[in-house]
């Protein structure tokens, strides 16, 4: 008896000790110039309370305004958004020490790199003033190589007020099966999707084929539904999400819906778009004069039926996260200088304000990493 019992209190004591582990690294990603911004933040962030703690700041780097974190936890790389030599930068991670040591950087040779992306064997970025993606191999100590291609899109779109007057890559991604690489393009209206060459030398990215959405309405960034099956397209100009079927590599669009209402006058801009952990909600962020995020319940056949929209409750809500568990989400405000925290409702998908605030300058990237 007495070893059942024993048996029974260290199951107990183990399950409490999982159950309490729920810290976090939460890495943010600025813009230092102009504002108060210093580079990039590292908070200690706790699941269970959102209670959080400022560890680090990594200051090599100019306008680190997006970043990726690597599948082994060990790196973290980040664009420098600079106005002239454009680069993306590489950093050890230390997650147990919350701290990024500055390894190198190289060159994009295109202008305005707004999103990064990582594997194993490369990284990628989405060059929005080049209208082009620039591939770096990765060194066996995490460091980036020379540039091994550079991908160049040629095309426009209708509206040159809105920014349409030559390509702009906006975000760069792989496909769940990791067998593609998918690119959009707010300049030229269209999705790429590039056939992954792990091998391929200065031949990473092959075109496989490219899919043109509504002129003039400014794609930005994409994300996929955790089961693979579902892509959500977020367009900048308009606030519509276009939702996709997908498939060895080809996008089919099954939805459009609106995230404004119809009377709706002034700027969308339009900026990021997410999907909750268990696949069940969508969020999109909008900016401009309309500071929302709004929510839509995902169906079993992956079109989206409206939740709410509710404020952001700051101006410029560049970028968001929800934490993995689900339970937070997290909003980036780039012009009130904050990080705004909502509890999320498992069940409805509603977001309520939890009154927490991270002060922080121009936040525009935020990713959740292990404490390991």
């Amino acid at each position: 008896m007495r070893s059942i019992a024993s048996l029974l209190l260290v199951l107990i004591l183990t399950t409490q000790g999982f159950a309490q582990k729920k810290d976090y690294n939460l890495i943010v990603g600025t813009y230092t110039s102009p504002g108060k911004s210093e580079g990039i933040y590292i908070y200690n962030f706790d699941l269970n309370t959102a209670d959080f703690k400022l560890r680090s700041v990594a200051k090599e780097v100019t306008n680190p305004s997006y970043l990726a974190v690597s599948k082994n936890n060990k790196f973290v790389y980040s664009v420098a958004e600079a106005p002239e030599n454009s680069a993306v930068a590489a950093f050890g991670f230390d997650g147990v020490k919350a701290e990024l040591s500055f390894l190198n950087k190289q060159a994009t040779t295109s202008k305005g790199p707004c999103f990064v992306m990582a594997n194993d064997k490369h990284v990628f970025s989405a060059n929005y003033g080049g209208g082009s993606l620039s591939v770096f191999g990765i060194e066996s100590n995490g460091s980036l190589s020379p540039l091994r291609q550079l991908v160049q899109h040629t095309g426009k779109s209708i509206d040159p007020k809105k920014r349409q007057e030559s390509a702009h890559a906006h975000q760069v991604q792989f496909t769940p099966d990791k067998k593609y690489v998918v690119c959009t393009d707010l300049g030229e209206d269209q999705v790429y999707i590039y056939n992954y060459n792990p091998e391929g030398g200065d031949k990473v990215l092959t075109l496989k084929n490219i899919t043109k959405t509504n002129a003039g309405s400014g794609p930005r960034h994409l994300t996929f539904s955790p089961n693979g099956k579902f892509a959500y397209l977020a367009h900048e100009f308009n606030g519509s999400i276009t939702v996709f079927s997908y498939a060895n590599g080809i996008l089919t669009r099954i939805q459009e819906t609106g995230t404004v209402a119809k009377d709706f006058e002034g700027r969308v801009d339009a900026a990021d778009i997410h999907v909750s952990p268990d696949g069940k909600f969508l969020y999109e962020t909008n900016r401009g004069d309309a500071n929302t995020i709004s929510a839509f319940a995902i169906k079993a056949d992956g079109k989206l039926s409206f939740v709410e929209t509710v404020s952001t409750m700051g101006k410029g809500p560049r970028n968001f996260v929800i934490d993995p568990t689900g339970k937070y989400l997290l909003v980036g405000h780039q012009y009130t200088n904050e990080v705004v925290i909502f509890e999320r409702n498992k069940k409805t998908g509603t977001l309520k304000d939890t009154g927490k605030r991270m002060d922080i300058g121009a936040p525009v990237c935020l990713i959740f990493a292990p404490v390991k």
